[in-house]
């Protein structure tokens, strides 16, 4: 039979909820006593029960292991307390970054024609040949876009040139093949007459034939 799911929550019944908490002690410490044997950790466990009674586990001494913990965690505070390089390394790079972006957007804001009461003449003259060299290159984009749209229109005209030539082909191809056909139907009625008019003149044959049997007695 398989073992019935317990749900996890507070047993309400007093009596079996001494009796699992002393099971579940018992299986806790024996689990620690086995992580400490097979992997040679320092362990220290500390359990009251929910009358106040104390259990307790230790590795080897639970003095030692408190003790351990007491000078690991003073040495934690202690580095706390002292920046490491690494975070050093990142404050000196967060200034840099951010006395940039100010630079950046300082001279952004010049170029677009703000802040610029504290320029003198030089750096005024400098801004100006920015802003030339910088709308010359606005202009020769645009021309070069222009380019490439007029040299895409070109080659789609072209295309539709091509087409039609083509289409003009089909169409003729599909003339002739009509007047060909009609040529075709028209012929046959003729046959069908120099056919249909060869049976009288048989028939006027046999009448001579039948009319000179009957002028001349045997």
């Amino acid at each position: 039979m398989t073992r019935k799911k317990i749900q996890i929550k507070k047993i309400e019944n007093t009596t079996a909820r001494q009796v699992t908490f002393s099971k579940r002690r018992r299986g806790l410490f024996k689990k620690a006593l086995e992580l400490s044997t097979l992997c040679g950790a320092e362990i220290a466990l500390i359990v009251f029960s929910a009358t106040g009674k104390l259990f307790h586990y230790a590795s080897s001494s639970m003095q030692q292991v408190i003790e351990t913990r007491k000078n690991l965690h003073s040495k934690d505070l202690d580095k706390m307390d002292q920046p490491s390089f690494e975070f050093q390394i990142d404050s000196s790079t967060y200034t840099l970054l951010s006395n940039e972006i100010v630079e950046k957007t300082h001279g952004l804001r010049q170029m677009m024609g703000e802040e610029l009461q504290l320029l003198n003449i030089e750096e005024l003259q400098k801004l100006e040949e920015l802003l030339d060299a910088g709308l010359r290159r606005v202009l020769k984009a645009k021309d070069d876009r222009f380019l490439e749209e007029i040299s895409a229109l070109k080659r789609k005209g072209a295309q539709l040139v091509e087409d039609n030539q083509r289409l003009k082909q089909m169409e003729n191809q599909l003339m002739i093949k009509t007047h060909v056909t009609e040529q075709g139907q028209s012929s046959v009625p003729i046959t069908n007459i120099c056919s249909s008019a060869d049976p009288p003149q048989h028939q006027d044959n046999d009448d001579t034939s039948l009319k000179l049997g009957l002028s001349f007695p045997y």
